[in-house]
């Protein structure tokens, strides 16, 4: 966990004494951020030889939107502060936000047009496939030209739209509200996914996800509350709620997606304020990666 500083390190540590957290299995670290979407700017782990490397990308705040010279350079900072142990860490000269991308594990890539957006790259759709293919290792590509939350900064990240929850399965939001602005674009969304095949030539097991009622700022802005930015845990899979009648349908039907999981709801409703929601907060990183004891409480 990133802290600004010792005096929010302290805070940080406070509350999770509060909580009754197991302080062995929490690493604080003071490092200066930008923002708090460490999905977005944090490494993205692949696996050579069986060991993993840490591939730090670039970051531009979302095509410049705001800023993040900090973010950009978080990931080799905290390397420096050992927060990845010895794991190696590489950069690419390529701009990539982990929310941007969704793989099934097994060489396929869902993604959306907003890596395509002339304010990330500048590439065209083969030469970024190349680099992705170059860097990630993945053969197969969809790419998803409809879908749009309002609210949303990214330019319509995967992770707020369509999500694998496993190599055929994919759960990805809807809309059944004919009046509401989603309506059209989600409905199209639909239609491509519905299109796509898997490795094997097989259409995907697709689960709609209902939409939550309008949730607006002060200003009357419409925020991006949605139940596609679940995460996915060892053993368990966060789903964000805000306080909605649809929320239960949401974890039902996701607990049909992944029935060796524990379905939990998290209120998102604060974090939607930010810009985003619960998958788009942290940066997961698989075993062996972080050091196996924490830093003192």
């Amino acid at each position: 966990m990133g802290c600004r500083d010792n005096g929010h390190r302290q805070h940080v540590q406070d509350l999770l004494h509060v909580a009754s957290a197991d302080s062995s299995r929490c690493r604080l670290h003071v490092v200066a951020s930008n923002d708090i979407w460490a999905r977005d700017h944090g490494p993205i782990t692949v696996y050579r030889n069986g060991q993993p490397v840490l591939l730090d990308f670039r970051f531009n705040g979302w095509g410049g939107k705001f800023p993040h010279e900090l973010d950009d350079r978080i990931t080799v900072r905290l390397h420096a502060l050992g927060a990845f142990a010895a794991t190696p860490l590489e950069p690419v000269d390529l701009i990539l936000e982990g929310g941007s991308i969704e793989t099934d594990g097994a060489g396929t890539l869902l993604t959306t047009r907003c890596l395509l957006n002339p304010n990330r790259n500048g590439l065209d759709r083969a030469a970024l496939e190349r680099r992705l293919g170059e860097t990630l290792g993945i053969s197969r590509f969809l790419w998803l030209e409809h879908g749009h939350l309002l609210g949303d900064d990214t330019d319509s990240h995967t992770d707020t739209l369509a999500r694998f929850c496993d190599a055929r399965t994919i759960a990805y939001q809807g809309c059944a509200d004919t009046a509401d602005p989603h309506y059209g674009p989600l409905q199209a969304m639909a239609e491509e996914l519905r299109s796509f095949r898997t490795a094997s030539g097989e259409p995907y097991r697709l689960i709609e996800l209902p939409l939550p009622a309008p949730r607006r700022d002060e200003r009357g802005n419409r925020l991006p509350a949605g139940y596609a930015n679940f995460l996915i845990l060892n053993g368990a899979v966060l789903v964000p709620t805000y306080g909605d009648p649809l929320d239960a349908v949401a974890l039902e039907r996701l607990s049909g997606c992944f029935p060796n999981h524990d379905i939990k709801g998290v209120p998102c409703a604060t974090l939607t304020h930010q810009g985003g929601s619960l998958h788009a907060r942290p940066c997961s990183l698989p075993a062996g990666v972080m050091p196996a004891a924490a830093n003192p409480a």
